[in-house]
């Protein structure tokens, strides 16, 4: 799979998680009752899409490094944003115009950045510490369901979905899992990144759900996604080896956190408060 695929699939992963954030939003208020609201078609459309968004983004980390996976994903804001004013009239500010332009030229700029990736070959102590961090993570998550205050969830739903992304780009796919389909699932069951994939994706979303339920949405929004962009990030250049094409390295840094205050900005917009509330993103 080659770079621009690879950026294609990103790519598709934000405009899945974007258009699925409304979907759900429309089913939900179609809903007669919450029972009712999950079973819409438009809800489940919007799964749908959610679902496709996640599996793209995998896709996507097997190629490119964390840093501009985690950035170009960051932009289904952008994509909410401006459906939502398409979809549901929702009231697009003036700022909010500036974040998405900021947002298209720093993804842009990512994306001339980074450079194709070598696969992974990640060590045994390597792996197992990711799911080892995982673990934690739930564990801490946990304690916050009960005590802390939703921005803290918020946190450690970042961090969760950063722990994903960092397993899956350390996860090296099955060879011809169609032609060997039982030893494909059986090297992905004994493989540790594929527990810490599993168990870090349910946790951001249970804990950033929780934190919806009892935050305000801008504030929980913008935590998320600022852990989600930088932590991943800086742990893939450290840990995986992700790196950036010659003389881009501080174009990039500039970019990824541009991403991360464009996402900040439109956190606060009317349009994904319109739709944060009947988003149950899939893990990613």
């Amino acid at each position: 799979m080659t770079a621009g695929l690879a950026l294609t699939f990103a790519l598709g992963a934000a405009f899945g998680y974007g258009v699925g954030s409304v979907l759900q939003a429309v089913g939900a208020r179609r809903g007669a009752s919450t029972l009712r609201a999950l079973g819409h078609p438009l809800y489940l459309a919007g799964l749908a899409c959610d679902t496709l968004a996640w599996l793209a983004s995998l896709v996507a980390l097997q190629k490119l490094p964390v840093y501009a996976v985690q950035s170009v994903t960051a932009g289904s804001l952008a994509v909410t944003v401006v459906v939502a004013r398409i979809v549901l009239g929702a009231r697009l500010r003036r700022r909010d115009t500036g974040a998405i332009l900021l947002t298209v030229a720093a993804l842009t700029v990512i994306s001339l950045a980074a450079g194709p990736e070598p696969p992974v070959t990640a060590s045994t102590a390597l792996r197992v510490g990711l799911a080892g961090a995982a673990v934690l993570t739930a564990i801490a998550g946990l304690a916050a369901l009960r005590v802390a205050r939703p921005v803290v969830a918020a946190t450690l739903a970042g961090l969760a979905w950063g722990i994903t992304a960092l397993c899956a780009r350390a996860l090296t796919p099955p060879p011809d899992p169609l032609g060997h389909p039982g030893t494909a699932a059986w090297d992905l069951l004994r493989e540790p990144v594929s527990w810490g994939l599993v168990i870090s994706g349910v946790t951001g979303t249970i804990l950033y759900a929780h934190a919806l339920r009892h935050g305000p949405v801008g504030p929980v929004t913008a935590v998320l996604w600022a852990v989600e962009i930088v932590v991943p990030s800086v742990a893939g250049v450290l840990l995986l080896g992700d790196g950036v094409r010659p003389g881009w390295l501080p174009w990039a840094v500039l970019a990824t956190l541009t991403t991360v205050a464009a996402a900040i900005v439109l956190a606060s917009a009317p349009g994904t408060a319109d739709t944060a509330g009947a988003d149950d993103r899939a893990p990613g």
